[in-house]
């Protein structure tokens, strides 16, 4: 296992610049490698286990560990109205008498779309998406066709998650990254935050950066070294309280940096990224995934009661051969920002077991992670690699036995083989 991973790391095709891997057997550690670099340059970091990277849509589950605290505390219900807490009615204009709910945000069949910018800066309104006034409408691209109906069609929507963190603030009446700190990363003793500049010194330290082999003009190169592309600092940590816009689709859309000092909580927490903006590290992830696999202790102390954990865990969409999107058929059934993975499908992660899995997989900016375990048992795995070689589309970024990236599918086969 050692040896595959190891022989991951370098600078050429589908190797990357650093990789980090925890194998967990019966709720313990087993197995951990680091290995390559968190940064490179004049801050040249090793990775580490404790080095932090934004983790992609891993985040998406620290925003649905929020609001089933809230569920568990009845401050909000999943199948509520978002428009009770959004402050403007929210409706599908193909679809006007259908309420769009909480769930619906959570397991991504709320009929909303990304479209091509879905994080906005914060002295916009969320309702610049749906209004056709708005600036940030896309002529009704953030709503689906009249064909995909709300609460039936399934398509994955960062967006989602941006409405779930300004319902949370809505309700709590605090920032969602102030929310999230204090209420799920300090109860999980995970290290990380959402803005890099509100990181301790210490954690900035630890801060690693996202990379792809892209020029400056957006075209891939082999022959290239890593271009950063995220949480490049060269040692200077922003100032507090500020955010730069991260939209992976339009990258260069809005650069600037914008200030939090008048920012109206539960009026757009998108630029948080509650659907991929969190930085945390491998101990942090493995944190996060003992919890799981306790059904919601950690500690022994109840985090999340059992039924919110089966309720985020269990299949609430399934495809049916024509009720979704399924990404290239590797994602077959959603939850509550966690999906599972039949271990006889396109979505499969091991070339030779047939293993079910629960959990969630990252990948924005270079970054690929997941987080995954068997049900039922105390098995499972953690990863992150901060970079990418190659374009999507790039057919060797293809997956030789599934339908996944070929990072993903190397890095979760060699772990899989202890199962």
């Amino acid at each position: 296992m050692e040896d595959e991973l190891r022989g991951m790391v370098g600078n050429h095709y589908t190797q990357v610049p650093g990789l980090g891997a925890v194998l967990i057997k019966g709720g313990k550690p087993v197995f951990s490698f680091c290995g390559g670099y968190a940064t490179f340059g004049k801050e040249q970091k090793l990775f580490k286990a404790d080095s932090l990277f934004r983790i992609a849509s891993v985040s998406k589950q620290f925003t649905i560990y929020a609001i089933m605290k809230l569920v568990e505390a009845e401050a909000i219900s999943l199948d509520d109205d978002i428009s009770d807490y959004l402050g403007f009615p929210l409706r599908h204009p193909d679809f006007p008498e259908v309420k769009i709910t909480v769930r619906m945000l959570a397991n991504h069949t709320s009929g909303l779309r990304d479209g091509v910018v879905y994080c906005i800066p914060p002295g916009y309104s969320v309702m610049a998406f749906f209004a056709p006034e708005g600036k940030f409408y896309e002529d009704g691209a953030h709503f689906s066709p009249a064909s995909e109906p709300v609460g039936e069609f399934f398509c994955y929507c960062n967006l989602n998650y941006g409405l779930l963190g300004t319902i949370i603030e809505t309700v709590t009446h605090e920032r969602f990254d102030y929310y999230l700190q204090n209420n799920i990363l300090k109860e999980l003793d995970i290290i990380g935050g959402y803005l890099p500049g509100n990181l301790s010194a210490t954690e900035f330290a630890s801060l690693g950066t996202l990379y792809q082999k892209k020029d400056i003009g957006g075209k891939w190169r082999d022959d290239m070294p890593w271009r950063p592309v995220m949480d490049f600092y060269n040692g200077i940590k922003p100032a507090r309280d500020t955010v730069t816009m991260q939209n992976p689709y339009a990258i260069n859309d809005d650069p600037r940096v914008y200030s939090l000092e008048n920012y109206v909580p539960g009026t757009n927490a998108t630029f948080f990224a509650p659907q991929g903006g969190l930085r945390i590290s491998l101990e942090g992830m493995f944190n996060a995934l003992v919890m799981l696999m306790n059904k919601g202790t950690f500690r022994d102390k109840q985090f999340l009661s059992e039924t919110s954990v089966n309720e985020m865990t269990k299949a609430q969409w399934s495809y049916d051969g024509s009720n979704g999107d399924t990404a290239d058929d590797t994602l077959l059934s959603y939850g509550l920002g966690l999906y599972q993975i039949r271990g006889d499908s396109f979505a499969r992660v091991c070339q030779h077991h047939d293993i079910f899995l629960v959990g969630h997989t990252g990948q924005a900016f270079g970054l690929y992670s997941g987080m995954f375990y068997v049900p039922g048992t105390k098995d499972g795995f953690v990863y992150i690699m901060n970079g990418e070689g190659m374009a999507e589309e790039d057919e060797r970024s293809h997956g030789e036995f599934s339908n996944n990236f070929i990072w993903e599918e190397k890095v979760m086969d060699a772990l899989c083989h202890a199962f």
